[in-house]
């Protein structure tokens, strides 16, 4: 990284921590733009290059971590499946867990304020459908179709996993390991140890016939 990016980074890294420290301390709604660029010595215009909503400021280092994770596989060919998708769980969970209190604020912003929830469910989609494309790349061409769900089931159980674990992890901050809960959570499904819910005959009939 040129001394030019260094500068950008940092400056990008600063304005977000000021805005975490703001929205800590005066709420997202009651917070503005003008103020935040002013806590991180930057104008308006400066920190929207950076950041074009307050959303995008609540959730940049989440969407990093996500991002990140996608990047990191694509340039892991050798990775078999299995172990390329536990490896991209636990490298998003290994950076969450770097810091904690921030991953609480966003579960609390996002619960408090729906544009950060909407933004947030957007940068999920996002991941799974990224990841969608990196499997499809790695699975066999010849059935394309079987390719495409089975590739988008895994990205689904991946960041199934990852909410699953951060939510455990937020709630049971001292008595969580989150990488050894992906683990588990990864040992489960290659053992079939997650089965899905059995329909009674009736109910089974019922759906097969319309009836």
């Amino acid at each position: 990284m040129g001394l030019r990016e260094l500068k950008r980074e940092r400056t990008r890294r600063l304005i977000a921590d000021k805005a975490f420290e703001l929205f800590s301390d005066h709420g997202f709604g009651r917070t503005t733009v003008e103020q935040i660029a002013a806590a991180a010595e930057v104008g308006p215009s400066t920190l929207y290059r950076y950041f074009p909503t307050k959303e995008t400021l609540v959730l940049e280092f989440v969407e990093d971590c996500l991002v990140d994770a996608v990047t990191w596989f694509r340039e892991q060919p050798g990775l078999d499946l299995p172990d390329g998708l536990q490896a991209v769980i636990e490298r998003v969970l290994e950076q969450l867990e770097q810091n904690p209190d921030r991953v609480r604020a966003v579960f609390d912003l996002a619960a408090q304020t729906p544009s950060v929830s909407a933004h947030l469910n957007e940068l999920i989609w996002r991941f799974r459908n990224d990841l969608t494309d990196e499997l499809v790349r790695r699975l066999p061409a010849s059935a394309p179709r079987d390719s495409e769900f089975t590739a988008a089931l895994s990205a689904g159980i991946a960041m199934n996993i990852i909410e699953t674990v951060v939510r455990i992890w937020v709630e049971n901050p001292d008595a969580t390991e989150v990488r050894d809960l992906a683990r588990r959570a990864m040992t489960l499904l290659r053992g079939g140890g997650i089965p899905l819910p059995a329909a009674d005959d009736q109910v089974s009939d019922n759906f097969r016939y319309g009836s």
